[in-house]
Formats: C-alpha cells, structure tokens, sequence
C-alpha cells in the first residue's frame, strides 16, 4: 500500500467555509473515494491555510484515473476548487503538491527486527 501525502494552500478568507463543506461531505463523493481506493484519508488544516493530506492507495494513478471517471468528483472539485490558490486551472486533487516521505516507523522497525 503507498502512503500519499499532499498540500495545498486553502484561501484565509476561506477557511471557515472550507472546513464547514468537509464537515458534511456528499455521501456520494465519499463513497466514489472508497471505490476508487482512496483509504485511510485525511485532511490537516493549519491556520493560515496550508492543507495537509494524507491517504493510502494500491496507485494514486490509479486512485486519480478512478475518480476522474465519476461525476460526482467532478462536481466536488468545481466547487472546491475556489478554495484554493496557485492551482493554475489545475483540479484541487490533480493539482496537489506531492510530498516526499522521509521517515516511516513501521518500516524501519521491519528493517531493525530483520537485523
């Protein structure tokens, strides 16, 4: 399973707004993530704005190909998309910055106890 991580910078005029609509997700859009392999998702949410994500997916290729396919996704990132700054016409959950991990307790325990 991959370990995705991403950010984004939500607007700070937005963010009251932003966290309300993640409140009360469509059940549709949740269920489109969890078909699609988005598991284990989450959403970190700093004050000024800066939006942490995090899922676990067999592929985020395939996890983003999956969702393109579904309506209810379109919808869902034309509405957030005004959200957010520096998209550059980009969708919120193709124009995401992926970070790069660095540190994974779990596999390093594997590795030590292997040892």
């Amino acid at each position: 399973m991959r370990r995705v991580c991403f950010q984004l910078q939500v607007k700070p005029e937005r963010l009251e707004e932003y966290v309300l609509r993640h409140r009360q997700v469509w059940p549709e859009m949740l269920r489109a993530l969890k078909n699609a392999g988005w598991h284990n998702y989450s959403l970190f949410l700093r004050p000024d704005g800066l939006l942490i994500g995090y899922f676990e997916t067999e592929s985020l290729e395939a996890a983003q190909a999956a969702m393109e396919a579904e309506d209810v996704n379109a919808r869902w990132q034309a509405e957030m998309a005004e959200f957010f700054v520096d998209l550059d016409g980009a969708r919120p959950d193709t124009g995401f910055v992926e970070l790069t991990e660095v540190f994974h307790l779990e596999d390093q325990l594997a590795d030590v106890e292997q040892n």
